[in-house]
């Protein structure tokens, strides 16, 4: 029960983060930070994948309602929560994975989240400015926009990271 208690308040808190702090910050360029994959993310490894993606839908839907943002955020969301399990399947460690850990940066190391949270951020931002300016015409402003809001929103991820104790969420 502490657990769900401990997760409730995470995504309370990541959707107060993303709609009323990261989405008025103008760094410009069309950077924008991205904290809700973060929260997708950080849930257990056997976290079903019907689970993440209603998560992802729900934590989605209420920032799009938030920001007038029309569904991008649930339509990432959705494809970042369908993609986890394959991309953390791809950088299973040769261990495998430690059912007490979750995959947090202290638990799981540099180089798997670097590879794992990279890949799936990746293919979250550049769905969502494809979806968002939707002309194929427009790939540089896409490129542009997609490279920039990636490395800002990652560092940011690497911050948000150092307010997590060394231990485990679970």
């Amino acid at each position: 029960m502490k657990t769900y208690i401990r997760y409730v308040f995470l995504f309370c808190i990541f959707l107060f983060l993303q709609v009323f702090l990261a989405r008025k910050v103008d760094l410009g360029f069309g950077i924008q930070l991205f904290l809700l994959p973060l929260f997708i993310m950080l849930l257990p490894f056997q976290t079903n994948v019907f689970t993440l993606m209603a998560l992802g839908f729900i934590l989605g839907l209420l920032a799009d309602s938030l920001m007038n943002s029309y569904g991008l955020n649930a339509s990432s969301l959705v494809l970042f929560a369908y993609l986890r399990p394959l991309i953390f399947r791809t950088f299973t460690p040769k261990e495998g994975y430690d059912i007490l850990k979750t995959p947090i940066l202290f638990d799981m190391g540099w180089t798997w989240f670097i590879f794992s949270y990279g890949a799936l951020l990746f293919i979250y931002i550049f769905w969502f400015f494809f979806i968002e300016i939707f002309r194929l015409s427009e790939w540089f402003l896409i490129l542009r926009n997609g490279l920039f809001s990636l490395f800002f929103s990652f560092i940011i991820a690497l911050i948000v990271q150092l307010f997590f104790p060394k231990q485990s969420l679970s």
